[in-house]
């Protein structure tokens, strides 16, 4: 029987899902490296989501603006149902232009990132 106290070391081996999540703890603190297709969905989404929430700021300034002559009209009424009707009208109208300016705000925000966008995709389908 060898002796405990001659032994100079120890080794320790890790299970398969030791290493796996020694793997996904590693990858965190590691410097991101953000690859071509990372890229090219990156810069379609900054695309859509500049028109999506300019398209949203405008519904829902319409939407308020139809709410409050909404309120002219049937709560407040007397003096204010005229004003009220122009109001809602107003909100209608702004909430009618929301989706032809998300239309508009894509197609120029396509148009400013379409030579990066091409030559991205250049080099992945090669």
């Amino acid at each position: 029987m060898e002796n405990k106290e001659n032994r100079e070391g120890f080794s320790y081996t890790y299970s398969a899902e030791e290493q796996q999540e020694l793997k996904k703890i590693r990858e965190k603190y590691l410097p991101k490296e953000e690859n071509k297709m990372e890229q090219l969905r990156s810069l379609d989404s900054k695309a859509t989501g500049k028109a999506t929430m300019i398209a949203i700021i405008i519904g829902v300034i319409g939407t308020l603006l139809l709410g409050v002559g909404m309120c002219c009209t049937m709560v407040w009424q007397g003096k204010w149902f005229v004003p009220g009707i122009l109001v809602g009208i107003i909100g209608i109208g702004i909430v009618a232009i929301a989706y032809p300016v998300y239309n508009k705000t894509l197609k120029t925000e396509r148009e400013k990132i379409a030579p990066e966008v091409l030559r991205l995709t250049e080099e992945l389908l090669k």
